[in-house]
């Protein structure tokens, strides 16, 4: 059974639909538009996820931190 990742959202389904749909246009057609945007969307899909994991684990760690301090 796979983990859910407590920081993976919608806006996070939207970065792997595009994913998906530049891989399948580079499928069908692969020149070098289509590898470019490729690329350029997986950049961007995997910067959001680092952001977002980031985020989530930091608001972790101050929530740990306030309720050690109490």
């Amino acid at each position: 059974m796979k983990e859910h990742k407590l920081w993976f959202y919608e806006a996070c389904l939207y970065f792997l639909d595009e994913t998906k749909h530049a891989k399948m246009q580079w499928l069908h057609d692969p020149n070098q538009n289509s590898v470019a945007d490729l690329n350029y969307v997986r950049c961007v899909a995997s910067r959001h996820f680092r952001f977002k994991e980031k985020e989530y684990l930091k608001a972790k760690i101050d929530e740990l931190e306030i309720s050690i301090k109490i």
